[in-house]
């Protein structure tokens, strides 16, 4: 009896928020049409991550957390877009701030988060170093092309790419995600599964009796439809955010955090999840994997874009910016290299994740 009717909410709450979402959009609302706005969200949000994992059971690791991050950043990618065409010059820096917030937000937000819950769960948080150490070098990689070097480039006076280097952007990252979800998917698939205590690669999905092909395809479903409601409704409640932000004097920067904190959070609920269950490596892969989806498929839609955008692309970093993603590199190294963290290691990225969030709102 129970189960049903986690079942009929998993299958109605999507439903639901995409109705909330068509009744909503382009309107102004009270605050109480906010809260139940806020309500139905969170409730998808919720949904999302409980069809997230019925895709993953049945596809197995890393196929799973590949559906999910992949998933997100598509709906979160075309919202950027149709911001930016409709956003004017006002719309300058929202890929950048976006995509950056996205970085921080994975790779030390949910990546400390997971490293503390699996900590604490069993004192020692165990993952591959090979597997995720290759994902942080691409993202690294991503974010450096992307958004460190139009700073640095001089064919177009500030921090922006010439259409040349754009189109050279765009390819190199569809180039680099594409190779590494081969690498991750088929060639190496091993290094992305989670490991026990002696390192020793598991493969519980493997064992267990997985979910029928109607039941995953009906998930599947639920869980973009559900998307589609978070990363709707997010949009639909930013003016409420927006508003709150401008009175309490805050920069337009932390609208940009705080919207990407609501999109994200199906991938952090799902990382804790999959930390509480003994599975940190599925926890930095969605972690490492959504910074990564986030880059690779926004520059190139960016790119696209741009045929129609009339007003200036800024992409790259401030000083401020490239010193916390810098730092994030570094310390990312020195927590994968011996394959286990502690409470400290999850500790110190939940501090540059704070850093990061502090700064955003008093720059």
């Amino acid at each position: 009896m129970l189960r049903a009717l986690t079942t009929r909410w998993t299958v109605f709450t999507p439903l639901l928020a995409a109705l909330a979402l068509v009744a909503t959009w382009g309107r102004s609302l009270p605050g109480v049409g906010v809260v139940v706005v806020a309500l139905f969200l969170a409730a998808a949000v919720l949904a999302a991550v409980h069809h997230a994992e019925v895709v993953a059971h049945r596809v197995g690791e890393p196929f799973g957390s590949l559906v999910l991050a992949v998933a997100v950043t598509v709906i979160e990618v075309a919202l950027i877009v149709t911001l930016m065409i409709s956003g004017g010059e006002k719309a300058a820096t929202l890929a950048r701030d976006t995509v950056f917030a996205a970085v921080m937000i994975t790779c030390n937000g949910i990546f400390g988060l997971a490293l503390l819950v699996g900590a604490l769960r069993r004192r020692v948080a165990v993952f591959n170093a090979e597997g995720t150490g290759a994902a942080l070098a691409t993202v690294a990689t991503l974010a450096t092309l992307s958004l460190v070097l139009p700073t640095f480039t001089s064919s177009v006076p500030g921090p922006e790419f010439s259409p040349a280097q754009l189109t050279f952007a765009a390819f190199a990252s569809l180039a680099l995600y594409g190779l590494f979800v081969m690498v991750q998917t088929v060639r190496h698939r091993d290094d992305f599964l989670p490991v026990e205590g002696d390192g020793v690669v598991t493969d519980d999905d493997a064992r267990d009796e997985r979910p029928s092909v109607r039941a995953t395809l009906l998930s599947l479903g639920l869980l973009l439809v559900a998307l589609v409601g978070v990363v709707g409704l997010a949009k639909v409640v930013s003016p409420a955010i927006e508003s709150a932000v401008v009175n309490a004097g805050l920069p337009p920067a932390a609208v940009g955090v705080a919207i990407a904190l609501l999109v994200l959070l199906p991938e952090t609920l799902a990382a804790v999840r999959a930390a509480r269950r003994d599975q940190v490596q599925i926890s930095l892969n969605l972690a490492l994997g959504s910074a990564m989806a986030s880059i690779g498929l926004t520059i190139p839609a960016i790119a696209v874009a741009t045929i129609w955008l009339s007003g200036p692309l800024v992409l790259g970093l401030g000083a401020t910016q490239m010193v916390l993603l810098a730092l994030t590199v570094v310390v990312g190294v020195l927590t994968i290299v011996p394959g286990r963290a502690t409470l400290l290691q999850g500790g110190v990225h939940l501090a540059l994740f704070s850093a990061f969030v502090f700064l955003a709102a008093s720059p």
